[in-house]
């Protein structure tokens, strides 16, 4: 009989890491709070596929190509740290505007399923744009994965990952998404968003560096 023994030490290991503060949680704490509770949700889902894929990676040999082409991984922090900084960007210069919220459209159900799509995407582009988490992944899935595993093995790790990510990044978006968290922003929604904005410029760009 199959040992899962090691799924509970990886879950384990990514649980730890998916909680501490980081891109994603800034993201998803202020979507949750400058929108919807669904678009919170929504980019949680992203996070939760973005993990997801990096487990996909992981279990493909994702260590041992970047340590083969160390180059890669360089251009991959470049290109995420850049990223994470056009994002943190957006954030901050749009900290002096209005939020819009329409309700009276007649399009307000295709303006709704869009919205519940660029947050999908957000949260996964925001999850895979950090080349550490591919590391965590990569070591996390080294340190713990049998010599051998089966399909179903497999089948059940990823979904354990997405569960654990999305999971997360749903309580948090729910939690900011209730009636004072939001009215709160609502009121600081300037210093707030450049608060945010900057956080996410300097892990960009902190990314970026380390590169070197």
């Amino acid at each position: 009989m199959e040992s899962y023994a090691p799924m509970i030490g990886i879950c384990a290991a990514l649980t730890v890491g998916v909680i501490s503060p980081g891109p994603s949680f800034v993201m998803i704490a202020r979507t949750a709070m400058a929108s919807t509770r669904a678009e919170g949700v929504s980019a949680a889902i992203g996070m939760g596929m973005g993990g997801t894929l990096f487990a996909i990676a992981a279990l493909l040999g994702l260590q041992g190509i970047l340590l083969a082409v160390p180059i890669l991984f360089v251009a991959l922090k470049v290109l995420g740290g850049l990223y994470l900084a056009y994002l943190g960007f957006k954030i901050w210069r749009g900290a002096a505007s209005p939020l819009l919220i329409s309700s009276t459209s007649n399009d307000t159900a295709n303006i709704r399923t869009v919205s519940l799509r660029k947050s999908l995407l957000l949260g996964f582009t925001t999850q895979v744009s950090n080349p550490k988490t591919s590391i965590v992944y990569a070591s996390v899935f080294a340190a713990f994965m049998p010599g051998t595993q089966s399909l179903s093995f497999n089948l059940l790790l990823l979904a354990s990952v997405f569960i654990i990510e999305s999971g997360w990044y749903t309580i948090v978006a729910i939690a900011l998404s209730s009636e004072r968290p939001r009215s709160t922003y609502l009121r600081y929604k300037q210093w707030l968003d450049r608060v945010a904005g900057g956080v996410m410029m300097a892990l960009g760009v902190k990314l970026v560096v380390s590169a070197r």
